[in-house]
């Protein structure tokens, strides 16, 4: 048997000589925690490098990612299809080794890692994905759902606040299969963090109801193994490992410091980590007894096999949950949702009463809910308030833990992260809900699953200064242009019932990233809609009132704002003025149709343009250019009756009017 010390050293050598390569990177970590891969990965972690998307494969997150040279080594030691050419093209153009781990770019990447605590709030998202989905369908001696979720963390993890709000919902949900690897070395960029990051760290876990075991010499093989033997046992707890390490282990003049962090060694220091490690081959050079002993291809092909034939059993005894669960896995949507969008489409072109879309969009969830066992939902303390629990919709809680739907409490960050992390995981379509103004706090989760094309749904209500007496710390103002900002983010403003049910339904449909849905709280009048406009509102922007002869000027106008452009439309009309009303739920959607549809919708010689928006008025000057105007917001707003709030910035019909009347002259 190939000794332990070789295979890791194997880690440690390919991890300092990538970063050399770069000359950029973090060789520290890697050193640090090799021993505890190598364990992990040889003797534990169940995976098939041919096929990295194996759905009973245990995940392996590393959230510390900037030591992303660990787990590219393991990846091709492994025999994944990451060969030696894209390790010695670590960080560089198009390489399939990113400075950071991105899924999609590099196989066996479960989730893209970097900022800190991310990585742990996605593992704690796919460990509750994988209890839920055996809760459903393992049945009797059948476990087609039967995986562990792996995490390694540093102190840098810890220390930010969203670690906090991740493990304290782990340990309320009891995920006892996630176990995670706390790489104890006491150091970060800055140096030794003893003097500001002083916590009673593994006392924090337990108090969350975690089972901690302490103190594990992170470069003992037999340690490191018989913990995550105990780990395994399962208590109906998550479990963290405590693993004392050296960074840089290896390197003798930079083990134990700050400068084995984020920098190369250097070739002096290369040489006597060599000597020190007793590895004597060159740069990336690795001896074939090495790449025999980590090779995983085999036994991933047997595991993999011996999962198939179980679930083939599986399928022969109930054949309907087999199809149920592998068609979520696939992210397909059920048979019959064509048909459960026309119903709602029909009641949306039959409303006629004024309703708050933060309530059209409950009326959405009451009707897919009971039907879409793969839309889970849940909100950051603000169920109430958002309307996202579903009628019938069970809560899940350590007595009823195979529910519906999750009471996240107030921690949006970590609510958007775990999000990622069931979506990632697979089975799910997550949605949570909070204020518009609260997307602040989670506003980099939101850009990880637009990175990650992943299909999460931000439910925001209370999407203006309409919110009203709650004042200006609660008042959206800035919030719907800045989410429009993230790349591969669709944000859905709707203005009533037909408009939040498309909204909804692009949300789920759209496969490959995520969607923010903007409601209102205020009630909002429904709007005359024809049943040929529906596919156009899919396209994110469309001629909702058209005059009867030619547009002198158009109008563009987002959710509640779009009723009274269109009043103020249908009053300047009696005036024999002609206005055009584009109502605009979805600007990426508008902005991705081809060119003719969008001067279709926009001429370029209809150069007196409006745009309406209770919000900040800068992002809507590229749609009116020079010549046109923006009524919105741009400062704060005030405590108030929303109708109050909403005259005194004169968003209002009579103001609109008042304000085209100019444009046109």
């Amino acid at each position: 048997m190939t000794d332990h010390n070789l295979l890791a050293n194997a880690v440690r050598a390919l991890s300092m000589d990538a970063v050399q390569a770069a000359k950029s990177g973090h060789p520290g970590m890697p050193m640090g925690m090799a021993d505890i891969a190598t364990v992990l990965w040889r003797d534990f972690l169940k995976h098939n490098p041919r096929d990295p998307h194996w759905p009973d494969r245990d995940r392996f997150v590393l959230s510390n990612g900037h030591g992303s040279m660990l787990l590219y080594s393991l990846l091709h030691l492994s025999g994944y299809e990451l060969p030696l050419d894209e390790l010695r093209n670590f960080r560089q153009l198009h390489s399939k080794t990113p400075g950071h781990p991105e899924n999609g770019i590099t196989p066996g990447v479960e989730t893209t890692t970097g900022p800190l605590g991310q990585g742990l709030t996605n593992a704690v998202g796919m460990a509750l994905a994988e209890k839920l989905l055996a809760l459903r369908y393992n049945r009797d001696t059948h476990t087609p759902v039967d995986h562990y979720t792996y995490c390694f963390i540093g102190d840098g993890c810890l220390m930010e606040g969203i670690s906090h709000e991740a493990c304290s919902l782990a340990g309320s949900f009891g995920l006892e299969k996630l176990i995670v690897f706390y790489d104890d070395n006491g150091i970060s960029i800055d140096g030794e963090c003893a003097d500001w990051f002083a916590d009673d760290t593994v006392g924090r876990f337990e108090a969350y109801g975690w089972r901690v075991i302490r103190n594990v010499d992170g470069h003992s093989q037999s340690e490191v193994q018989a913990a995550i033997e105990n780990a395994r046992e399962g208590t109906g707890q998550p479990t963290l490992i405590q693993c004392r390490t050296v960074i840089g282990f290896g390197a003798p003049n930079r083990q134990g410091t700050a400068k084995a962090h984020g920098e190369p060694l250097g070739e002096d220091e290369i040489r006597a980590a060599r000597t020190e490690l007793g590895w004597t081959h060159a740069p990336f050079e690795i001896p074939d007894e090495v790449y025999s002993a980590w090779d995983a291809r085999a036994a991933g092909d047997k595991a993999q096999r011996a999962w198939q034939e179980a679930f083939e059993a599986y399928r022969g005894e109930h054949g309907e949950a087999a199809a149920e669960l592998e068609r979520r896995l696939r992210g397909e949507l059920p048979g019959d949702w064509q048909e459960m969008v026309a119903q709602l489409v029909e009641q949306g072109l039959a409303a006629d009463k004024p309703l708050a879309t933060r309530k059209a969009s409950n009326a959405v969830l009451d009707a897919l809910g009971p039907q879409m066992p793969e839309l889970l939902g849940g909100s950051a303390d603000l169920t109430p308030s958002n309307g996202t629990q579903w009628k019938g919709a069970r809560a899940i809680t350590p007595t009823q833990p195979d529910g519906e739907y999750l009471h996240y409490g107030v921690r949006e960050f970590g609510m958007s992260a775990i999000m990622n992390g069931l979506a990632l995981h697979g089975g799910f379509i997550p949605y949570g809900g909070t204020f518009l103004t609260f997307s602040d706090y989670a506003r980099n989760a939101l850009r990880m699953a637009a990175l990650m094309h992943q299909r999460s749904i931000f439910v925001y209500t209370h999407d203006s200064i309409g919110l009203g007496e709650d004042g200006p710390t609660h008042q959206a103002v800035e919030h719907a242009s800045a989410l429009r900002l993230i790349p591969q983010l669709d944000v859905w403003r709707p203005a009533d019932l037909l408009e939040s049910t498309v909204a909804w339904q692009a949300a789920i449909e759209r496969a490959d990233g995520p969607s923010a849905l903007l409601f209102t709280r205020q009630n909002v009048d429904a709007l005359p809609h024809a049943a040929e406009q529906v596919g156009d509102i899919r396209r994110g922007g469309y001629i909702l009132f058209e005059p009867q002869k030619a547009p002198e000027a158009v109008v563009i106008a987002t959710g509640s704002e779009v009723p009274m452009a269109l009043g103020a439309a249908e009053a300047l009309a009696q005036e024999g003025r002609a206005v055009r009303v584009v109502s605009m739920p979805c600007v990426e959607r508008f902005l991705a149709q081809d060119a003719d549809y969008r001067e279709h919708v926009l001429p370029a010689a209809l150069r007196k343009r409006l745009a309406v928006e209770a919000g900040v008025t800068q992002y809507w000057r590229g749609f009116v250019g020079l010549d046109g105007d923006v009524l919105g917001v741009d400062r704060f707003g005030e405590s108030a009756p929303w109708t109050d709030v909403y005259a005194l910035f004169g968003l209002d019909q009579d103001n609109v009017a008042a304000r085209l009347r100019a444009l046109l002259g």
